[in-house]
């Protein structure tokens, strides 16, 4: 007599890793700063995915800790908790050796402030070629690629300028090509037009644009001003430390033939399942300690508590 053995229990699917294909992921994210007794929390579980080519804005109030992960995200500063990756590198754990070979090729940083973007007693292509003679390359290759930068930027003619010698927006420009110098992935920029003129503003954004599709480089920029905001696919909005809402944005054709921009937010859900609902709607519906989830066959309906023991 056979015994036909009973099948051995398999083991639950693994789930797929959060953001695997991305190039940025940032999972849980946590930096926690000590400032005398008091702990702040500047970011509290934060989660975020770039993919690679991608150009997207990231809003929020002031201390809502969208420059801390700026800064994290540019290798200044380094996360509390969390996971947080950036091509290759985990910025969670690296030596001081890894953190210089990460500034210097895998990201370039646009401050807000020019002053700390450029060194005053160099001329505009010498500030290019700086970061190239740090990174050991060749002269010939330095010479070629800062020409070709600052005519991309359109300061070529500024090449033996000092900053002293630029106006506000010719200074940004240089900032940029001197970020870009050593081919980086990732272009971060931190409010790169809160000290322009609307004008000049709109002449430098659609350079990031230009240079996000022209050369392939992923662009992040951190910034208040709606207006500049709202000229990305994505925008991602930062509240209390976490990413809250998403507005996504797409070119389709209107009725009358012409072309027009759809904006669609979208609520974010972190990893454990929570959602901040926008203020606007809780105000509307009163929405305050305690709602309702409803599951209907298609979505989850919130509503307001209907009242009863607190």
């Amino acid at each position: 007599m056979s015994i036909t053995p009973l099948p051995l229990p398999q083991p639950p699917a693994k789930a797929p890793e959060f953001g695997r294909d991305a190039l940025i992921v940032c999972e849980s994210l946590v930096r926690i700063y000590q400032s005398g007794s008091v702990e702040v929390q500047a970011l509290q579980g934060l989660d975020l995915v770039v993919d690679s080519g991608e150009m997207v804005a990231v809003v929020g109030a002031s201390g809502s800790g969208k420059s801390t992960l700026l800064s994290i995200l540019a290798g200044v500063d380094a996360p509390t908790a969390g996971r947080v990756r950036v091509d290759r590198w985990n910025l969670l754990d690296m030596s001081r050796a890894d953190r210089v070979r990460y500034r210097r090729h895998t990201v370039g940083l646009v401050r807000q402030q020019t002053a700390a973007n450029l060194i005053p007693y160099l001329t505009a292509r010498q500030m290019v070629d700086l970061p190239m003679t740090a990174a050991r390359t060749p002269r010939r290759v330095r010479r070629r690629r800062a020409a070709e930068l600052l005519d991309l930027l359109g300061v070529a003619e500024c090449a033996e300028r000092r900053p002293a010698q630029l106006s506000g927006g010719q200074q940004m420009r240089v900032a940029i090509a001197v970020a870009l110098a050593n081919e980086p992935r990732v272009l971060l920029a931190d409010e790169p037009t809160g000290e322009l003129d609307n004008a000049t503003s709109a002449a430098v954004f659609g350079l990031l644009r230009e240079i996000n599709r022209r050369l392939g480089v992923t662009v992040v920029i951190v910034t208040h001003d709606p207006s500049v905001s709202g000229q990305v696919e994505r925008t991602v909005a930062i509240r209390d430390g976490r990413t809250s809402s998403e507005v996504l944005r797409r070119t389709a054709t209107g009725d009358d033939g012409a072309p027009q921009v759809i904006a669609e937010e979208y609520a974010v859900m972190d990893r454990t399942g929570r959602i901040q609902v926008p203020r606007d709607y809780r105000e509307a519906l009163a929405l305050t300690r305690r709602v309702r989830l409803v599951l209907e066959a298609d979505h989850v309906a919130i509503r307001p508590d209907g009242g009863g023991p607190g």
